[in-house]
């Protein structure tokens, strides 16, 4: 057990769920859920996440080490990345996996630029998950109520050679109720045109029903972020408003890291 790519995981399991890391807690807290699980995971860093760090290198070199560490199969990605400076420096960093994100240029240069991001990574055997179609939370053309269509879908990944593929079908980024209304029947039809495995962003407003029933229609990556952030804040609220002496963050950045780890294990086995 040890660190892989998410294609690597995904050769051998249904589907895996993929957690986003915004600081150390978050990859540790996530690699402990997955030990008690004893299922797979992908720790994911965002490029609004290495923005916050004022650079991709620390927090990315120390999510790689936990995960070589770790007793069970761990992938590292970079998610949501615009720029593909950004990208090659996740790859020659060491990242398992990227995300390239050209869903908000037009298609012919969405397939050009992502295309070549393919290429690149492939050489380096870096798994790739591009984004075709609106999804919600994220502005601009992330526009609610745009669904992914599938012929456009599978031509996609012909010309890119994308190993991976986020579509829209209901979900919205930065939900903070799960509440969120999936379109299963367009999600069957996208399993069926396309030959790699479909990834879906905006889980945290996915009910447990949901995201079960998601993957048996035919998801494979389930990207989770906002719904284990507020797991976390709400647990370092509690510890705060209890106690307005504490100084020392490791009070309540630990229960917090504590409480995260539960969740992750249990989504895990939730969708095992």
């Amino acid at each position: 057990m040890t660190l892989v790519s998410t294609g690597d995981i995904l050769n051998h399991e249904r589907a895996v769920l993929a957690f986003n890391v915004i600081q150390l807690e978050h990859a540790e807290a996530i690699v402990r859920g997955a030990e008690a699980a004893r299922r797979p995971v992908v720790l994911q860093i965002s490029e609004n996440a290495a923005r916050y760090h004022a650079g991709l290198a620390p927090i990315l070199t120390a999510t790689l080490r936990l995960a070589q560490e770790s007793r069970v199969d761990t992938a590292v990605h970079l998610d949501h990345a615009e720029d593909e400076a950004l990208v090659l420096e996740a790859v020659e960093l060491g990242a398992t996996s990227v995300m390239f994100d050209a869903a908000t240029l037009p298609d012919d240069e969405n397939i050009a630029r992502t295309a070549a991001i393919a290429h690149t990574a492939r050489a380096r055997s870096v798994w790739v998950e591009a984004e075709l179609g609106a999804i919600g939370g994220k502005g601009g053309a992330h526009t609610p109520g745009v669904r992914t269509d599938p012929a456009e879908a599978a031509s996609f990944v012909a010309a890119t050679g994308v190993d991976g593929l986020a579509v829209a079908v209901g979900s919205s980024h930065a939900m903070t109720s799960r509440s969120a209304t999936l379109d299963f029947s367009l999600i069957a039809d996208l399993a069926a045109a396309v030959p790699v495995p479909l990834v879906l962003h905006g889980s945290s407003g996915v009910s447990d029903a949901d995201l079960v029933r998601a993957i048996e229609h035919g998801m494979r990556k389930i990207n989770i972020s906002t719904h284990i952030n507020g797991i976390f804040t709400r647990r370092i609220r509690e510890i705060l408003d209890a106690d307005d002496a504490l100084v020392d963050p490791r009070k309540y950045l630990g229960p917090a890291r504590d409480a995260v780890a539960e969740e992750v294990q249990r989504l895990l086995q939730l969708v095992a």
